[in-house]
């Protein structure tokens, strides 16, 4: 096995092991739609970290880094937008109901 196979072997493997990592937490945000546990800050630099290293990663020849770093801008931008989402929805169903004064 050559060097550049063993690179792609780990690259790939790795690429699995860290999607795997991150698929609970996208599932059970999907499942739940409670998302009040993350940090918008965190959603936001993961968002805006995202979006610098595609720079560097469309600079680098097709390989499984592609394949990690698309999952990541995907499931990091799902994240945020479900905060989003989320956090609006719930914030106005806990909002007490005024009442109309005649």
């Amino acid at each position: 096995m050559t060097g550049a196979s063993v690179a792609l072997l780990a690259g790939t493997m790795s690429t699995i092991l860290f999607a795997s990592s991150a698929l609970p937490m996208v599932v059970r945000a999907i499942r739940t739609r409670d998302l009040a546990s993350y940090s918008p800050a965190n959603l936001v630099l993961a968002n805006v970290g995202n979006a610098v290293h595609c720079i560097y990663v469309v600079h680098l020849p097709p390989g499984p880094i592609w394949i990690l770093h698309g999952f990541y801008v995907v499931t990091s931008a799902l994240m945020l937008l479900w905060w989003l989402r989320f956090h609006a929805s719930r914030r106005q169903i806990g909002r007490p109901v005024r009442e109309v004064v005649t």
